[in-house]
């Protein structure tokens, strides 16, 4: 989100009630589809709820929350609401690689504490947003309608590409002693543009950064295709699917440049590790001298140092009082359906539910230990804080929520006889929109709602 300065890193005045935000995205997982929030919508929010709605001590739901779902209709996230979104245990060396915890189900809780935001006025920790369950919500899901966002590529757009039910966009994430914020929040390209003027909007695509601007808002969302974050033979955003991947874990400069001078920072690094349980190094970055010197090294290990390349970026040229960093955690597959209990099907193909009454602990092969490399990485950043946006578990419990057999391949709609192919054909990586990364997009909102630095553009749009 990039807001006008003085040299001296002062604010300058803006239009009340129009001070511009916008979000940048470095998430591959969302496939170009971002957020954005307009500090005269996040104000309004803001004075309504400084963030959090909390239950009240008889956990009623507060009004226009919609009705508290009855057992069939609530899911448990076995690690949303037992803790389980928090990391596993920390493994010594001889663990690594072998550790798959998955999402517990069965009520226990590990011994890491509770991830939580820290409210600035009064110190008082907010409730854990990640710990909660599923409520389907006939009233008030999906947020927007498939049709009318022009913005959604053809990838995620399930429903137009065959898929006949559309009960994957009801379901809603209700926290055990809070709501999200929900009111006036705009989420999502599709949010933004369905209130814009269709003359003051845009798309732009370049390259490795696509820009969608706002003008009224003199706002843009931009996302930006980084997907190890350093510099890789998989850098180019239209040619990237290449088997033999290679990285250069300190070479960032030329990602980062890109990162320069904005508001919101969000980072993602995660589904593009996982064809290979090492990965190639190249010490140089030189991608296309031939033959390609390379060295090999255990795939935690070199996230881990991509991890360190990329948080002394953010703590020598982000300036904490002017710029939110946060980080996704790992977005699951569903590629093991014996993960949840249903080993003759396919795949997520043909899921049309959550996980429910799955009395067992969910493994779906996330890899825990890059999680757990993330989530340490990032909490040991002091300089400038970084809000870990922790969407593993409850996505898990979502095998319903892929694009299936009901997408792209190598650029075009799957065929019948494709589609008639699951066990090759279901994509179950990606996520269909509306759906599952609106949830997440609510929890950055509640981030920026809660964070000092949006109270510091509050008052200055106000002045």
């Amino acid at each position: 989100m990039r807001i006008p300065r003085r040299k001296a890193g002062v604010p300058l005045g803006v239009p009340s009630r129009r001070a511009q935000i916008a979000a940048v995205f470095a998430l591959a997982v969302l496939l170009g589809v971002s957020v954005l929030y307009d500090s005269a919508h996040i104000a309004a929010s803001l004075r309504r709820h400084s963030g959090y709605n909390r239950l009240s001590p008889t956990r009623e739901a507060p009004a226009g929350a919609g009705p508290r779902a009855t057992p069939a209709q609530a899911v448990e996230s076995a690690g949303a609401a037992t803790d389980r979104t928090d990391p596993p245990p920390r493994l010594g060396a001889e663990g690594v690689s072998k550790s798959n915890p998955g999402t517990a189900a069965d009520g226990s809780s590990p011994e890491t504490g509770v991830l939580k935001e820290v409210v600035a006025e009064g110190g008082e920790a907010t409730c854990d947003m990640y710990k909660g369950r599923w409520v389907h919500d006939e009233e008030n899901a999906p947020m927007y309608k498939e049709s009318d966002c022009e913005f959604l590529t053809e990838q995620v757009t399930c429903m137009r590409n065959g898929r006949r039910s559309d009960e994957y966009q009801k379901w809603r994430w209700q926290p055990d002693a809070c709501d999200l914020p929900r009111n006036q929040w705009e989420s999502m390209v599709c949010l933004v543009q369905s209130v814009a003027p269709w003359d003051k909007k845009k798309l732009v695509k370049n390259g490795s950064l696509n820009v969608f601007r706002l003008h009224e808002y003199n706002a843009t969302i931009e996302f930006y295709w980084a997907p190890f974050l350093v510099e890789s033979n998989s850098d180019d955003p239209d040619i990237h699917s290449i088997t033999d991947r290679m990285i250069t874990p300190t070479s960032i400069a030329k990602h980062a440049a890109n990162w320069i001078g904005v508001d919101y920072l969000i980072f993602n690094t995660y589904i593009w590790w996982m064809n290979t349980p090492k990965m190639k190094i190249v010490p140089d970055g030189s991608f296309t001298r031939k033959p390609v010197k390379y060295d090999e090294l255990d795939r935690v290990v070199a996230y881990r140092q991509i991890l360190e390349t990329w948080s002394g970026w953010v703590e020598e040229n982000v300036d904490p009082k002017r710029t939110m960093v946060l980080f996704m955690s790992v977005s699951p597959v569903h590629m093991q359906s014996e993960g949840w209990g249903s080993p003759d099907n396919i795949k997520c193909f043909s899921e049309t539910q959550p996980v429910l009454n799955y009395t067992k602990t969910l493994d779906v092969g996330t890899d825990w230990d890059l999680f757990t490399e993330s989530h340490e990485v990032t909490k040991a950043m002091k300089k400038v804080p970084v809000h870990f946006i922790n969407i593993t578990a409850l996505s898990e419990i979502r095998k319903d929520a892929h694009t299936s057999v009901h997408t792209l391949r190598q650029g075009k709609l799957l065929t019948k006889e494709q589609q008639a192919n699951p066990r090759k054909f279901a994509d179950c990586i990606h996520w269909c929109l509306p759906g599952l990364p609106d949830t997440w997009n609510e929890f950055i909102y509640g981030h920026i709602v809660s964070s000092p630095l949006q109270r510091q553009i509050e008052n200055q749009s106000a002045r």
